[in-house]
């Protein structure tokens, strides 16, 4: 459910004219690549950046459709991250971004993982503002509520909350 919906919004942004790049930090579950159709044109990731091994140009994906959508993956499947990996490793990858951009990025999205753990933690370190996606079953609301507690602790903004609802013959369940 959230990486559909990060992808989908990093799309119709791109789709509305705005400069987007989406970047994948869930190593467990890395596959943002997919609903763009972009998983054969990874050819480098944020692992190969910060390793040296090229430079960030090379490891942003664009789509054919619209050039101002751009991915980044944290990883290739199956891979591992180094034990230095951290947040302070995602918050020089979107200062990077920022820079290379030149005040012409208009927003990017941070996929991370659903859990509450060091993944997490890493993802939401740059960021500044926050879309909490949800069910609306009461753990998953129960959930939403502790993130928002952590994001408050660490000062980002809850830009919103959206809690999908079932819809089923045009009756909202």
């Amino acid at each position: 459910m959230g990486k559909t919906t990060t992808a989908n919004i990093g799309l119709s942004l791109a789709h509305l004219g705005f400069s987007v790049v989406a970047i994948d930090v869930d190593v467990g579950l890395c596959n943002l690549d997919l609903l763009p159709s972009l998983e054969n044109h990874i050819n480098y990731t944020v692992i190969e950046v910060l390793n040296g091994d090229c430079h960030l140009d090379q490891a942003l994906v664009c789509d054919k459709r619209w050039s101002n959508f751009e991915l980044l993956c944290i990883s290739k499947p199956r891979s591992k991250l180094p034990l230095k990996f951290g947040g302070k490793a995602v918050t020089w990858l979107v200062d990077a971004l920022k820079a290379r951009s030149q005040g012409c990025l208009d927003f990017i999205l941070i996929d991370c993982p659903a859990d509450i753990n060091t993944g997490f933690i890493t993802a939401i370190t740059p960021a500044n503002e926050a879309v909490l996606i949800t069910t609306p079953d009461i753990t998953s609301l129960c959930d939403v509520d502790r993130v928002t507690d952590l994001l408050e602790c660490d000062v980002i903004s809850l830009f919103e909350q959206v809690a999908w609802r079932l819809v089923e013959q045009d009756n909202i369940c």
